[in-house]
């Protein structure tokens, strides 16, 4: 079953047939180009909050360089970023929201419920969805990391397939008649927006991350393709080589070669 995540307010779980069974809380193997699936960052106001909300909904905390990151399949979920205090959740940017697989969603709100997690019902009654809001009025998480989906006005969604297809090695496609690019770890989709969306820097979901396998290399790929980075690489205190780039639409996105992790 796919939870659809909103990062605005709630969590959306969508049906999706998932094995049963305790799924490394890692990445996915690296593309042909190096590139995995990594993370997505929100700013937390409340990071003890939303500590014990993930970990009740099976995710694992550990602590890199004395931060805060929840741990699910296919994803990290980085809680704080420094100072900086997000302004306004994800619906209205670019990345409207994120998803993610569980194996039953009744069973799993049940669970959750049963653990203190406010679920919200799913829309036009669906038993096949469901929402759990946060503390932040962000997002949260079931199983495994399955889907971004990313808002754009139409006559730039070909534009944008074709970009994240070409920079992160993605294979596009189509699901339900919708263009999507497949990357190792996650989907990215994109659906039609009246008007351009706000960045996402500095929302509550402030960037979305791909771990790849040789940071040296990954940057001269995207210099060669004519993409800018935000920021010179640089290594951090956990030993993570990152640098940043925002996509043509607004995107912030985070580049990472990460240092192995350890879970608490």
């Amino acid at each position: 079953m796919k939870t659809a995540l909103k990062t605005t307010a709630f969590a959306a779980l969508l049906l999706a047939p998932l094995a049963a069974g305790p799924a490394a809380a890692q990445p996915a193997p690296f593309n042909e180009v190096g590139v995995t699936w990594g993370h997505w960052h929100i700013i937390s106001k409340d990071v003890e909050a939303n500590k014990k909300l993930f970990i009740a909904m099976g995710g694992k905390l550990y602590m890199p360089g004395g931060a805060p990151v929840m741990m699910f399949p296919h994803v990290y979920i980085n809680l704080s970023l420094g100072q900086e205090k997000g302004d306004g959740g994800s619906q209205g940017s670019v990345v409207n929201h994120v998803g993610f697989i569980v194996n039953n969603v009744q069973e799993r709100v049940a669970q959750w419920k049963a653990a203190g997690v406010t679920v919200l019902p799913g829309g036009n009654g669906r038993l096949d969805q469901a929402y759990v809001e946060t503390p932040d009025k962000t997002q949260s998480m079931p199983i495994r990391h399955e889907h971004v989906h990313l808002f754009l006005p139409e006559a730039e969604i070909a534009k944008a397939q074709a970009w994240y297809a070409k920079t992160w090695g993605g294979k596009a496609g189509t699901r339900n008649n919708a263009p999507v690019v497949d990357v190792p770890g996650a989907q990215i989709r994109f659906n039609k927006a009246d008007k351009a969306q706000a960045p996402t820097r500095q929302r509550v979901l402030d960037h979305i991350g791909f771990d790849v396998k040789d940071h040296p290399t990954f940057v001269k790929k995207l210099e060669a393709d004519g993409i800018k980075l935000d920021e010179p690489p640089r290594k951090g205190g956990n030993g993570n080589v990152i640098t940043y780039i925002t996509d043509p639409w607004g995107t912030r996105i985070e580049i990472i070669e990460r240092a192995p992790v350890t879970v608490n």
